[in-house]
């Protein structure tokens, strides 16, 4: 099963869907870029289309995984036709494909927005000889224990974004909504321990802004890594490292050079 014990005192360093800031996201490109930073770990998302397959995609919006070229929806489409205005768009396969050929000694964060899958997706990484190496998020507490039960083997993570409590940070309510989430970076301690041992997960992540320090040693005390995310703010990468985390993903891996590293 993947470590992903800080090495070195530092959190490790997880590219965000490759990473975003420096190509175009959930790409093989956007992954030869985070190689080329550094990174322990890289994130990407995993979609399910109608026909059964599985690609590298964060939504069942076209205008996004198409990187702003067309409007539309994904999931309905085949392959074919999405590769026909995707181009770049990569399988699950080939993604995975990619860590066997070009990046051996970094680690795969899958981060699922397929849920009844899991079978497939363990297959797959079976397929690949990548389960010790591979990390797997949801948010989903089914698919948690569905990949417990299927692959002990396979480290799975639960995560607790924003939206799922309720909250976000965009639009005219940014500033009240940003308040609340500091509230909850109080309460998250509270939170955590029942959906760690509902989900029986293996790691935790968490949206950055509820992250504290009591959480995370919570987390430690049950034997469980804390991952933030997605943090490409300089001080709040140091604020999260101080908390203790264990692994920080972040769209621009070079902000770890500049902040962490000095």
């Amino acid at each position: 099963m993947i470590s992903l014990e800080r090495r070195n005192g530092r959190p490790l360093r997880i590219g965000h869907r490759g990473a975003a800031a420096l190509a175009p996201e959930n790409t093989l490109r956007a992954f030869r870029a985070a190689v080329a930073e550094g990174v322990d770990l890289v994130e990407f998302d995993v979609y399910g289309l109608d026909g059964g397959e599985l690609v590298v995609a964060h939504s069942n919006d076209l205008l996004e995984v198409s990187h702003g070229a067309h409007e539309g929806t994904v999931r309905d489409r085949t392959l074919s036709a999405l590769r026909e205005l995707c181009p770049e768009l990569p399988t699950l396969d080939e993604a995975l494909r990619f860590f066997v050929d070009e990046a051996p000694g970094v680690g795969a964060h899958l981060d699922l927005k397929v849920y009844g899958r899991e079978r497939e997706v363990v297959a797959a990484l079976r397929r690949f000889d990548l389960l010790e190496r591979s990390l797997v998020s949801t948010l989903d507490i089914r698919s948690v224990r569905s990949f417990a039960r299927l692959e002990p083997g396979v480290r799975c993570g639960i995560t607790l974004p924003r939206s799922i409590l309720g909250i976000t940070e965009d639009g005219g309510a940014a500033i009240v909504a940003r308040t609340g989430l500091a509230l909850l970076r109080w309460s998250m301690p509270l939170l955590a321990g029942p959906v760690l041992s509902l989900a029986r997960a293996q790691a935790l992540v968490l949206h950055h802004s509820v992250v504290g320090e009591t959480v995370v040693r919570r987390a430690h005390a049950r034997g469980v890594p804390v991952v933030a995310w997605t943090v490409d703010d300089h001080a709040e990468l140091a604020r999260v490292e101080a908390a203790g985390v264990d692994a920080v993903v972040t769209n621009d891996p070079t902000i770890f050079a500049s902040t962490l590293e000095t």
